[in-house]
């Protein structure tokens, strides 16, 4: 940005174990709060572990797409910093339905231990960016946040309240149906944590301890303080269908009522219910079942939890300021939309979902021409690689695109019934259509619950992009990631891809109920899911980067 001046910093270079060259930490602006500084690290080798502060993690020098230029640093020209948050999950935990019993074939998908500390979790997320305020390698304050799907766990109107108070700022008790806590996790069931009971279960048995009074003050009121920056929203699968993977109109009478399942005692039964969230020929069977029955346990209705769709989504945005939706997108049929990130450079929040259901997602063609119309207005560089003549007024306008889903994840193309008759194209087509403008920097995303950064190559370097794809906020480590552009005056621009964790302590007292502490254990049991099945961190070479991309 014209007139910025940023605050120079020596930069000297090092050999990582892998042989991946490394940024000096005092090359840093600042490391304060980052996971440059220090890290969530395991205590012990095995079983239930808690939580201490490990060293931080160095930035990473990535020359996958363009060679690293030397001098570069002194010549650096930060042009935007914002923040990242994904898949918060904003979690009804006492919801009727809901799919708990299902995480032994499902995983943490179905069935979280701290899932009743969502909110919780995600405000400590706030403070820490209130907190850092700046990118921690340019020294720029940050421009935005983007959240980039799954923002609720099961689209019910009562997360979304939720969600929006804990970015927007407010008080909030999460908490629904009785004033009491009536969910799985007192349900005296063994399969789940029983945190407040003295009997066994299978988490007590892996090392869960015992935590009296824990559920009652999960759902008690606090306050969340709001982000201090503007912030915009991208739509995720499960902020458009039951439990993120089934459509609606199936069961959402169920949401309401007072029937909950908290099991079948048939594992067969299980298995074809699980079925259903991947084979839309097994959801005959499955609505079959549990129309039949099985274990029940009577909870308290409540009106907030019916389902939201995706007109009332972008609705409840609009009062705040919008945070990227406008009234042209208030019917819920165009989801996405573009906004300035900065001068120079845009961002555009694109809509991966397919209310046909399934996790998976997809994008129209029509949305898709929508991206190729946009990108063209602001390339020159377009119609020189064309070998067209220059149309008037047009400007190299840097763009990064956010969605939900990844390049990897779009796989779903049933008709969306938005728009019917509208192709549903793949991750393929996406990333065809972005390797045409020199413009195109970045593809941001979640969905994935894991760091993993991908180099998306072209044998033209300018025609190159990144695609980073960030962990979930529900699960395990709990990242935010901050993102610096600067322009290196060399032909490259760098992006910086640097981590940030909950501003909660690492460990605290198990006797400790005040909200700080809550969001320090919602961290640790997160770590300790015995049905977690992923690879959250990713490696050294997905988390701190610096990401070197060609402009010409």
């Amino acid at each position: 940005m014209a007139g910025f001046n940023r605050r120079s910093f020596l930069l000297a270079m090092g050999v990582g174990a892998a042989g991946v060259p490394l940024l000096d930490r005092q090359a840093f602006a600042s490391t304060a709060g980052t996971t440059l500084d220090m890290t969530a690290t395991p205590i012990g080798t095995s079983g239930y572990r808690r939580l201490t502060a490990g060293p931080g993690w160095p930035t990473v020098v990535r020359s996958d797409l363009v060679a690293a230029k030397v001098n570069r640093e002194a010549r650096r020209r930060a042009l935007t910093s914002f923040v990242q948050f994904s898949d918060m999950h904003i979690c009804d935990a006492q919801s009727p339905l809901r799919f708990e019993y299902l995480h032994p074939i499902m995983g943490s998908s179905a069935h979280r231990p701290q899932e009743a500390l969502t909110t919780q979790g995600s405000t400590s997320l706030v403070r820490r960016v209130n907190a850092v305020r700046r990118g921690p390698l340019t020294g720029r304050p940050f421009d935005f946040l983007m959240t980039t799907g799954d923002n609720t766990d099961n689209h019910e109107h009562i997360e979304l309240d939720w969600y929006l108070a804990v970015l927007n700022g407010g008080r909030i008790m999460p908490n629904t149906g009785d004033s009491r806590y009536e969910g799985v996790q007192n349900a005296g069931i063994s399969t789940f944590w029983q945190p407040d009971l003295s009997g066994s279960d299978d988490y007590k048995a892996a090392g869960f301890p015992q935590l009296q009074g824990l559920l009652d003050a999960a759902v008690r009121e606090f306050s969340s303080p709001g982000l201090d920056i503007p912030w915009y929203s991208t739509i995720g699968n499960h902020d458009d269908s039951v439990v993120g993977a089934l459509p609606d109109g199936l069961l959402d009478g169920w949401y309401t009522g007072s029937k909950k399942i908290v099991g079948f005692g048939d594992p067969v039964q299980n298995a074809k219910v699980a079925q259903a969230f991947n084979d839309p020929k097994a959801i005959p069977e499955a609505m079959a079942i549990l129309a039949s029955g099985g274990v029940v346990r009577t909870v308290t209705p409540d009106s907030r939890r019916r389902l939201f769709n995706t007109s009332e989504y972008v609705r409840k945005h609009l009062p705040t300021g919008g945070h990227g939706y406008t009234d042209a997108n208030a019917d819920g049929v165009d989801v996405f939309y573009t906004f300035r990130m900065a001068p120079g450079v845009t961002g555009i929040s694109m809509d991966t979902t397919n209310l046909a259901g399934f996790s998976t997602g997809s994008i129209g063609l029509h949305q898709l021409n929508w991206i190729e119309r946009t990108l063209k207005r602001n390339s020159s560089l377009y119609y020189d690689w064309l070998g067209l003549p220059q149309r008037q007024n047009v400007t190299d306008e840097l763009f990064v695109l956010f969605s939900h889903h990844t390049s990897t994840t779009m796989g779903n193309v049933l008709p969306d019934k938005r728009r019917p008759l509208d192709p549903r194209m793949n991750g393929d087509a996406l990333v065809n259509l972005l390797h045409r403008f020199p413009n195109v920097l970045a593809w941001v995303n979640g969905h994935t619950h894991r760091n993993v950064i991908t180099p998306h190559r072209h044998g033209t370097p300018s025609r190159s992009f990144w695609e980073i794809n960030t962990a979930a906020h529900v699960d395990y480590p709990q990242h935010a990631r901050v993102i610096e552009v600067a322009d290196n005056g060399d032909g490259t621009l760098s992006l910086f891809t640097t981590l940030l964790e909950a501003d909660a302590p690492y460990q605290a007292d198990y006797d400790d109920r005040s909200d700080t502490a809550l969001a320090s254990l919602c961290r640790e049991f997160t770590y300790n899911d015995i049905h977690s099945r992923t690879n959250p961190l990713g490696t050294p070479l997905d988390r701190n980067a610096e990401l070197l991309v060609a402009v010409r």
